[in-house]
């Protein structure tokens, strides 16, 4: 892969790049209004957007279609351009520098506004984007993050957690005896320096990953879930490992659910 020219300061004639964030009912069974969990003037924003990079363009579509029930469209769904992200880059990531994603960005550099966005929440944080982030850096693209909900944040506040240092770690191994071994590390992390440890899974593997939290962890040790995060059934609970044992709580395999350990 080539390496990248130097930054440039962003242009009088570029296009601006903005991070358009998502709802968090993303393959939930239910959805909430988008006046909800969305500022006003975020949807104003997106609304005013034609160009987009996006992780699925039927996805992408609907969410549009949401926004223009609420915000007249700048143009109808399909006169929208929506340039999906490679699958490799779904299944990887992009947060390495692994991808070019400057190809992407040629409308902005024709002067247009474009929108990034991911699945659920803001992209390039827990999703895709940080190389269409990088890269418009790069092209002298000016970068506007817009206001909506993070999930990651959203959990870390709820749980009662260190909010002052903490880190977010990603997926976990999806095999048990691996699973069991990396939350021991990051318990020990944790443990020995206040860090907060946040991590996700697929939902469909709530339950077995729970079930290997309390398996593997010491009795004391704090665990928190936020699941559903914005809907009306949004759960979030935080206790030691041996009262969730005690209270027998659990985790159904369809929501969305970040998960926090520390101290």
């Amino acid at each position: 892969m080539s390496k990248p020219d130097a930054p440039q300061s962003p242009a009088a004639n570029t296009g601006v790049l903005y991070l358009v964030p998502a709802p968090l009912d993303f393959g939930c069974a239910s959805q909430t209004s988008l006046l909800h969990s969305m500022p006003q003037g975020t949807l104003q924003q997106a609304a005013g957007i034609q160009h987009w990079i996006c992780e699925n363009a039927k996805s992408t579509r609907a969410y549009l279609k949401r926004i223009g029930e609420i915000q007249p469209l700048c143009a109808p769904l399909q006169m929208q351009t929506l340039l999906e992200l490679p699958r490799e880059v779904h299944k990887k990531g992009d947060h390495q520098g692994g991808f070019d994603a400057r190809p992407l960005l040629q409308a902005a550099l024709a002067g247009h506004a474009m929108g990034l966005i991911s699945e659920a929440g803001m992209p390039a944080v827990a999703d895709p984007g940080a190389s269409v982030v990088r890269a418009a850096h790069d092209l002298g693209i000016a970068v506007t993050p817009l206001v909506g909900p993070v999930s990651l944040l959203l959990a870390l506040a709820s749980s009662g957690l260190n909010g002052q240092n903490f880190a977010f770690v990603g997926y976990v191994p999806s095999t048990p005896a691996e699973r069991a071994q990396r939350l021991r590390e990051l318990e020990s992390l944790a443990l020995r320096s206040g860090q907060t440890q946040l991590f996700i899974e697929t939902p469909y593997r709530n339950a077995a990953l729970l079930q290997t939290l309390l398996q593997s962890l010491q009795a004391s040790t704090r665990l928190a879930t936020s699941s559903g995060l914005t809907l009306d059934s949004a759960q979030c609970r935080s206790a030691s490992v041996q009262q969730w044992k005690q209270r027998a709580w659990s985790l159904d395999n369809h929501t969305p659910t970040v998960f926090a350990i520390g101290r």
